[in-house]
């Protein structure tokens, strides 16, 4: 009787068996390390993102600093025209 931990092809203890048993383990193998230079060219693609990001930050950071100024002159102008 097989045991119920191991494959059916592998717990026969035939020749046969034994064969598709490692193609099974090498396609295993093989989808593991597709899965794992996947996995690897996605941290590659969001580090690059990242790396990127700092000059749009910047660029909005000074694009808010005239936004405020320009708010500011105006206000200023109004007040000055006022009283």
């Amino acid at each position: 009787m097989a045991s119920i931990d191991r494959r059916p092809e592998r717990a026969s203890g035939q020749m046969s068996g034994q064969l598709s048993g490692d193609v099974l383990d090498r396609a295993h193998a093989q989808g593991r390390l597709e899965h794992s230079i996947a996995t690897t060219l996605l941290v590659i693609a969001a580090a690059r993102v990242e790396r990127d990001a700092p000059p749009v930050h910047a660029a909005r950071q000074r694009l808010a600093e005239v936004y405020g100024a320009t708010r500011l002159r105006r206000r200023l102008e109004r007040e000055s025209a006022i009283g």
